[in-house]
């Protein structure tokens, strides 16, 4: 077991094991400067950008896969048949670039991530990738004017994109010992769930 899946399975256990105190110095940190990043986009000090459609977030609290990607590709299908024109922006983890670009069924997941492969080939959607979602989705909808509704895969901490709808996504190890990075698993404290549109488990 390497020391970050070590460190992982610590995080769900209902005690804070021991050896996760020496890291208490820097969950303050992480505690602190994330805190700090989010007053000052709520201040204006950090801008954030609105695109000309519905905006939904799919993300979690959490660090690790809890099902937004599926939940995403459903959400895109429903929409679909319910007559909307949804288009899926993704920040795309693994890819060699952070670079705003279009995913297609051929991408290749080392250049695009291999999940916005997957919502590509599953939904049929256009689907834009790249670290500034904004800047995602403004190139989406130049390419799909037809678009009408952007669905942002794994947005929920990309504050820079504004949202009209955030899901929040669990799965069943909920929020493990309820500590933040790196002691415990979350990303934003627990409370945040308190502000989301909806939470769904899997």
């Amino acid at each position: 077991m390497s020391a970050a899946q070590w460190l992982q399975s610590r995080w769900f256990e209902a005690r804070l094991a021991p050896p996760l105190w020496l890291l208490l110095p820097l969950n303050f940190l992480f505690v602190l400067l994330s805190g700090l990043r989010r007053h000052l986009f709520r201040l204006g000090w950090l801008s954030s950008g609105r695109l000309p459609v519905a905006v939904i977030v799919v993300g979690n609290i959490t660090v690790g896969g809890a099902g937004k990607t599926p939940l995403t590709q459903w959400l895109a299908g429903e929409l679909a048949g319910r007559g909307r024109r949804p288009g899926i922006v993704s920040r795309g983890y693994g890819a060699a670039t952070a670079l705003v670009q279009p995913v297609t069924p051929d991408s290749m997941p080392a250049d695009v991530g291999d999940e916005p492969v997957l919502l590509a080939a599953a939904t049929g959607l256009p689907v834009w990738v790249g670290q500034d979602r904004v800047h995602a989705g403004q190139a989406l909808l130049a390419a799909h004017p037809e678009v009408d509704l952007i669905l942002c895969d794994d947005g929920l901490q990309h504050l820079r994109l504004q949202r009209d709808f955030e899901i929040a996504v669990f799965d069943g190890r909920g929020v493990g010992n309820g500590w933040r990075l790196p002691v415990g698993p979350l990303r934003e404290p627990a409370a945040r769930l308190a502000t989301v549109d909806a939470v769904v488990v899997n």
